[in-house]
């Protein structure tokens, strides 16, 4: 029914999101990898996303990337698992981790989800051992470092416009002001806020 959601995210609870598209605000349940890359509350996110219905709801499940959702999907599809147990060992481990572990036979490490016993663990290894490969752990491991970078720099920045607001500046002057600077890697706050008062002299 939904390919993705894409508006801004409101607010944050235990284990779900609320993201408003359309004047409408929408409950999504996600894992805590995702958690720790979601952008702050108030900017805009994308979210591809799961519709679990059963008889006495219609619950949302929703991911960062592709990849996330259709290792999901294929979580869900291995017997004695449903999307809970599905959301718990994608919130201990990433996709690809999933991929090394199941891959090299590592039933302990899946194990360690809330609620997956060695059975389980075992289950999922074998259900799912002919539909993942090591290239595509190899590929996704690149695709979500890359990921991680991009979600540190928009926290830097977003903490950085919070700072210089509570200076006195305006939202718009400081927004200006961070998104002219540069970020090389090893960057952190203090470095970005000292180049963006910097850039505010020539505003």
């Amino acid at each position: 029914m939904y390919s993705y959601i894409k508006g801004i995210l409101t607010d944050m609870e235990e284990d779900l999101v609320v993201v408003e598209a359309g004047g409408i605000g929408y409950n999504i349940y996600t894992t805590g990898q995702t958690f720790r890359l979601l952008p702050a509350i108030g900017h805009e996110v994308k979210l591809y996303t799961y519709l679990n219905v059963r008889e006495d709801a219609m619950i949302l499940y929703g991911f960062l990337t592709k990849d996330d959702l259709r290792v999901f999907r294929l979580l869900i599809g291995v017997n004695g698992i449903g999307p809970k147990g599905a959301l718990a060992i994608l919130s201990v481990m990433t996709t690809d981790d999933l991929r090394f572990a199941v891959l090299g036979d590592d039933a302990k490490a899946i194990a360690k989800a809330p609620g997956i016993g060695a059975k389980t663990a075992q289950r999922v290894i074998l259900e799912l051992k002919d539909k993942l490969s090591l290239e595509d752990a190899i590929e996704q491991r690149f695709e979500h470092a890359a990921t991680e970078v991009e979600a540190d720099a928009k926290n830097i920045r977003t903490e950085a416009v919070q700072a210089l607001v509570a200076l006195g500046y305006s939202s718009s002057e400081a927004l200006k002001a961070v998104n002219g600077v540069e970020l090389p890697e090893d960057a952190d706050v203090e470095y970005l806020l000292k180049a963006a008062l910097k850039n505010m002299a020539f505003l």
